[in-house]
């Protein structure tokens, strides 16, 4: 049955527990394990709503045009600033473990968010997380702290350099990997995709026209700019490690600089995320991008309950 196999997908992509599917679904556990066993069927309206995560955690190949368009006109009212970010503690300290947490699993950290809140909070060094996780997390939140801090000192003089990504590498990848702050030097290609990355001895030159190109940007359609910027940014993968994480710095940077509350990219929603960059970076449809990015800026919004 259709239902059964979405739940299965759901529960797979997500990370979540059964426990946890029944409350995203707003049933009872007993309700959702007796569906994937079989024991029972569910009624129309529980079967909407499976269809609804299940889209929305793994991503459909089609954007329903008043859909994209309601999510967007939300999105560009979500305003904010970075310095009432900065002037905000408990705003910017939930900002802070969020995204570190989120952007982090998404490249493989085992991690929880207690974990996080230890390691960039309190100081904490754990026995059961390996080195490398817990450097990546304080390496995530320095890379933020100065990235805003700049978006703040710059004000409207705030730019998307070239060595503005090379600074911002090194201090995600600092003490990770050999090369942090250095574009890489040989080939690469990501695994279960089609597309094709730039040629590394290209990436220097291709960086340099796509800060140019967004220094130049006078477009009004804010959400469009941010998903053509991240898509090529993450087709250029300028770096042999890393740039999952810099992309969406960077991602957060252009928001707060136009006044926008900053997406953030679910760790549930990784299917999503990888199918959207996918087909704008083979088809040149940025709009599922679109409504993704759209949908994270709201759903960073309730977060911050701004």
């Amino acid at each position: 049955m259709v239902y059964i196999q979405q739940l299965q997908s759901i529960l797979k992509a997500s990370g979540w527990s059964q426990e946890q599917l029944a409350r995203e679904l707003d049933v009872s556990f007993p309700s959702l394990n007796a569906w994937l066993n079989e024991r029972s069927v569910p009624r129309e309206k529980a079967v909407i709503r499976i269809e609804r995560l299940y889209l929305q955690i793994i991503g459909s190949d089609t954007v329903d045009e008043k859909q994209l368009s309601e999510a967007k006109n939300v999105a560009e009212k979500l305003t904010y600033s970075v310095k009432t970010l900065l002037a905000n503690k408990a705003t910017l300290d939930t900002l802070t473990l969020y995204l570190t947490y989120h952007t982090n699993t998404i490249e493989g950290s085992t991690m929880t968010l207690s974990d996080v809140e230890d390691v960039i909070f309190d100081h904490k060094v754990l026995s059961n997380r390996t080195a490398i996780e817990q450097t990546e997390a304080r390496n995530h939140q320095a890379a933020l702290y100065w990235l805003l801090d700049k978006l703040a000192s710059d004000g409207k003089d705030f730019r998307i350099t070239e060595d503005l990504v090379l600074d911002l590498h090194v201090r995600l990848m600092n003490g990770i990997i050999s090369n942090a702050g250095q574009y890489r030097t040989h080939s690469v290609r990501i695994m279960g995709t089609h597309v094709t990355l730039a040629n590394w001895q290209k990436v220097a030159q291709l960086i340099q026209q796509l800060t140019d190109k967004l220094t130049a940007n006078s477009s009004t359609d804010s959400i469009n700019s941010l998903a053509e910027f991240h898509a090529t940014f993450e087709q250029i993968h300028p770096f042999s490690d890393g740039n999952g994480r810099t992309g969406r710095l960077l991602l957060l940077a252009q928001a707060l600089y136009i006044g926008l509350i900053p997406p953030l990219v679910l760790k549930e929603r990784r299917s999503a995320y990888y199918k959207y960059l996918e087909i704008a970076q083979t088809a040149g449809d940025h709009r599922p991008l679109e409504l993704f990015i759209a949908e994270a800026i709201s759903q960073c919004a309730e977060l911050l309950q701004t």
